[in-house]
């Protein structure tokens, strides 16, 4: 499934576009898809399928999640942000 990605801060300045899609129906199997596309956001911000120590990932602006396991919908736009200075 395809979902929208948003980026904040240092995700967005290693991405270099503000806004993409990614495929995955958790947020494990999203990072690793932006990991595979983006690698200067992957060196920097993911590990596998999850996101490194100082970044966070929030669903809709509405709650922060972790867990790789996390269901992701296509309806709910994906944040990824990093912790400093709020993103």
């Amino acid at each position: 499934m395809r979902v929208e990605v948003e980026f904040f801060g240092i995700p967005r300045a290693r991405a270099g576009v503000a806004t993409t899609t990614a495929e995955g129906s958790c947020l494990g199997e999203v990072l690793s898809d932006l990991a595979a596309r983006y690698p200067e956001l992957a060196e920097t911000c993911i590990d596998g399928q999850q996101l490194r120590p100082g970044y966070t990932a929030n669903l809709g602006g509405q709650k922060f999640i972790t867990d790789p396991q996390t269901p992701i919908t296509k309806s709910t736009p994906l944040l990824l942000l990093s912790l400093d200075a709020g993103g």
